[in-house]
């Protein structure tokens, strides 16, 4: 689990098309989309969390290029669009949307060294020679559960030191996953039956995946338009105490909606038009992270964890809502409370300045934010009136979403990147890998009968479930909740739990908040200190103890709520079509 380093470099080249292009009259400004990327590039991105590379990476580019100052009128100067072309031809073509290392020739021929790389290629032919010879080993078919359990651990560890290994998360986990169902079938009573297993798992986790795309998919589209700009540019106060509020509770119904990463990075990105830089403007994205984790908790596709919960039967729709709204309310509204008597809000004295400029909003944009968000809201309908999974309905807003940008940008050749092809090169699809490995690598467990045995020693030692899962989501601050949970739904069946009961709603509310308590604890967190530099220590010292309280003060809401019998009044329940949904 790392942090993220991201940061910027221009080429004097570059530099000299920016300064070509702030001489120019409003009119060539207004012609910048359809030319070729001039300003940041991310150098390096390392991210503990599922979700956060490449969206978090485009969100520096946009905060870094919203933070410039507007270009005045100047004279016209007719040669300034040309010089700018004759440049871009010099440098050659450049697609805007990827992600581009852009040390010099002369550099890399500095720095070049073919007899390491020589020694690295040979490390990594010696492991994989070694692991395909202990794998084949008698050892492994004969004692196949400590054989996984050791291979898991080794792979998690190089999850979680990434950073350290120079290793991306994404490759450990699907080389994880591989060799791990190669170990189940070699110890599966005959190879059929572990093909069957694998392909039944595949199913299961296909689902999930194809959800996540689709969803990061419109998502995308949608911030292309700057649709977001319609909810962010309504906070108009200026009051410390009145903006840690409405901030908090903006992101977290925003988050019921989007998922705790894009609503992360709309927020932060907003501070920063808000809030000169400060520790107040730290603390501020400390509660963006805080109300964007409680947020995804109380709607099946505000989080991944929820999601997977959903998708595979642990939780409905309506019920997942009402119980569990009011404890993750509380579970932010008390970090509130308490930030509110802080020194940091307190002390400042006077409203605070707009100290950025408004970007405007791309044209049909407010009718691609209506049409994205009514297809992330439509799913849990179009599964109630089909019985159909949730990812096919997912698809099916793409698919309208898709057809819709193709029409009203037909014959825009400038405003290609508004479009669904160029959104799909910039979700992050290194992200779904990661699910993808990790999935699979716990259904692996869930096949061989390991998650069972744990499931087994846990009620052995905790027979209390409220405690199970509360200390779940202690652990999910340190390690990552998509395999804590995926590993919980293996270790325990509708059987022995059916859906919607206590122990599955706790799991989806401790899963999705007990992240905030650390800063890598979600993905969130790592975006937020990616983009605002925030280290570990800080927000330790800062937000883990309110988010601790806040925590904590969910559980007691829900446990309340829960034997009282409390739910939320409404309408919905009347609702022919959303009941067991």
């Amino acid at each position: 689990m790392a942090a993220l380093s991201i940061g910027t470099h221009l080429s004097p080249l570059q530099q000299l098309k920016r300064s070509s292009l702030q001489s120019s009259s409003l009119t060539s400004f207004s012609s910048l989309h359809s030319l070729p990327v001039f300003s940041t590039c991310v150098c390096r991105i390392i991210s503990s969390r599922s979700l956060g590379n490449g969206v978090l990476a485009r969100a520096e580019d946009k905060a870094r290029d919203s933070s410039s100052s507007v270009p005045q009128e100047a004279p016209q100067q007719p040669n300034n669009e040309k010089q700018f072309q004759d440049l871009s031809s010099m440098s050659g073509s450049c697609d805007p949307l990827c992600s581009l290392d852009e040390t010099s020739s002369q550099d890399f021929e500095a720095t070049y060294q073919p007899k390491t790389d020589y020694v690295k290629a040979l490390a990594v032919f010696a492991a994989a020679a070694t692991g395909t010879v202990a794998i084949n080993h008698s050892w492994v078919a004969a004692n196949q559960d400590l054989a996984m359990a050791l291979l898991f651990v080794i792979g998690y560890a190089g999850i979680i030191f990434e950073e350290s290994l120079a290793f991306n998360k994404s490759g450990v986990g699907l080389l994880m996953a591989v060799s791990l169902w190669i170990i189940r079938s070699i110890g599966a009573p005959s190879t059929d039956i572990a093909v069957s297993e694998l392909s039944h798992a595949s199913a299961e986790v296909s689902e999930i995946v194809f959800f996540l795309l689709g969803a990061m998919t419109i998502v995308e589209i949608v911030d292309a338009h700057q649709g977001f700009k319609l909810v962010t540019d309504n906070i108009t106060t200026r009051n410390p105490k009145a903006l840690l509020w409405v901030v908090g509770f903006v992101t977290f119904f925003l988050s019921s909606i989007l998922d705790n990463l894009t609503s992360t990075i709309v927020m932060v990105s907003l501070l920063r038009k808000l809030v000169p830089p400060s520790e107040f403007r730290k603390l501020l994205g400390g509660v963006v992270v805080l109300a964007a984790n409680a947020g995804g908790a109380w709607t099946p596709i505000g989080d991944v964890t929820t999601t997977m919960l959903w998708i595979h039967g642990q939780i409905s729709t309506l019920q997942t809502m009402k119980s569990l709204f009011i404890p993750s309310a509380v579970s932010l509204a008390v970090p509130l409370a308490l930030m509110s008597l802080t020194s940091e809000v307190n002390g400042k004295g006077q409203d605070i300045p707009n100290v950025l400029a408004s970007e405007q909003i791309a044209p049909r944009g407010k009718l691609v934010f209506s049409v994205g968000i009514g297809a992330l809201i439509f799913v849990p309908v179009f599964k109630a009136l089909t019985g159909l999974p949730p990812y096919m309905g997912i698809l099916l807003g793409l698919g309208v979403l898709w057809i819709l940008t193709d029409a009203i940008h037909y014959g825009e050749s400038e405003r290609q990147k508004l479009k669904v092809p160029q959104a799909l090169s910039r979700i992050d699809t290194q992200g779904a890998l990661f699910f993808l490995g990790i999935l699979l690598s716990v259904s692996s467990l869930e096949a061989a009968g390991l998650l069972r045995e744990l499931a087994n020693y846990l009620d052995a030692h905790i027979p209390n479930i409220d405690l199970i899962a509360s200390a779940i989501g202690v652990v999910s601050a340190v390690i990552d909740n998509v395999p804590l949970v995926a590993a919980t739904m293996g270790m325990y069946d509708l059987s022995s739990f059916p859906q919607d009961s206590e122990f599955w709603q706790l799991i989806a509310y401790c899963a999705g908040t007990g992240g905030s308590m650390l800063v890598i604890g979600s993905a969130a967190g790592v975006a937020y200190m990616g983009m605002e530099k925030v280290d570990f220590f800080w927000y330790f010292r800062k937000v883990s103890g309110f988010a601790f309280a806040g925590y904590a003060a969910g559980i007691a809401a829900y446990l309340a709520v829960n034997n009282l019998h409390i739910s939320l009044p409404t309408t919905l329940a009347q609702a022919p079509f959303l009941p067991g949904s």
